[in-house]
């Protein structure tokens, strides 16, 4: 059988409009997806401590940095609709401070903060940011932690997070102290058995809102931090991450 090229006459004109859009769709340029808007940085503290920087070049105030930050927000991408950027380290005199609505200081039980940190941390928080203290232990820091905390708010005590406490429900419901420790407790710094129990304490503004978030004799930043560590349990990262989620959400709506 002879074979002859297709006349136009023998095609629909329906059909030689689809063809003729799916040719110029091909050739067309695509528009571009623009990212969703980024409206949540882990912004972890800079400070100067008491201590000085350790022996190995890094100051109190990053611990776990930078495997914390970087787990964490990857896994408040996952679980929340947070739009979440890259993690910052912030100075309290820095300009851009009162655009991270949530803030994290670990290691606070070696802080030693100036009069002009403390003023700006007072106003960041009285305009609506959060504080979340983490990692310190025993009687000593806790007693430095608290006399930055009487310089900070003199007329606002910390106060114990009850059951009921928003915080403890935004997202998940937290119901049960479990004790999260940090990774050299489960390497023999000290058995996870012989810890202090963990407290969970508060500082409120006027209006009954939660400014700062302290946690007391454990080390939630460690639970970030280990996520993929074999040795550290998983229930004890699964409720570390159910706190961090639970402030940035509660800073993020409150």
């Amino acid at each position: 059988m002879s074979r002859f090229p297709v006349s136009s006459r023998s095609v629909s004109p329906l059909a030689w409009l689809f063809a003729s859009l799916a040719l110029a769709a091909a050739g067309a340029p695509q528009p571009a997806v623009s990212p969703a808007p980024t409206e949540f940085h882990f912004a972890r503290m800079f400070y100067y401590d008491r201590a000085g920087s350790r022996s190995f070049g890094r100051g109190w105030w990053q611990q776990d940095w930078p495997e914390a930050e970087d787990h964490f927000t990857h896994n408040l991408k996952r679980l929340t609709r947070i739009a979440a950027g890259e993690p910052k380290a912030v100075r309290l005199t820095d300009e851009d401070l009162f655009d991270y609505p949530w803030l994290y200081a670990t290691q606070t039980g070696y802080w030693e903060l100036d009069d002009e940190e403390l003023s700006r941390l007072r106003e960041y928080l009285l305009r609506g940011g959060f504080l979340m203290c983490d990692d310190f232990w025993g009687e000593d820091e806790f007693q430095v932690f608290a006399a930055t905390m009487e310089r900070l708010f003199p007329d606002r005590p910390m106060v114990a997070l009850h059951a009921d406490d928003a915080v403890l429900h935004v997202v998940f419901s937290i119901d049960e102290a479990v004790q999260i420790p940090g990774l050299r407790h489960l390497r023999g710094y000290g058995q996870v058995a012989d810890l202090p129990p963990p407290q969970w304490f508060g500082i409120y503004d006027d209006a009954g809102r939660l400014m700062v978030g302290i946690n007391y004799n454990q080390d939630v930043g460690d639970s970030w931090e280990e996520a993929n560590t074999p040795e550290y349990p998983e229930p004890m990262t699964a409720q570390g991450y159910r706190f961090g989620v639970n402030y940035v959400t509660y800073a993020m709506t409150h």
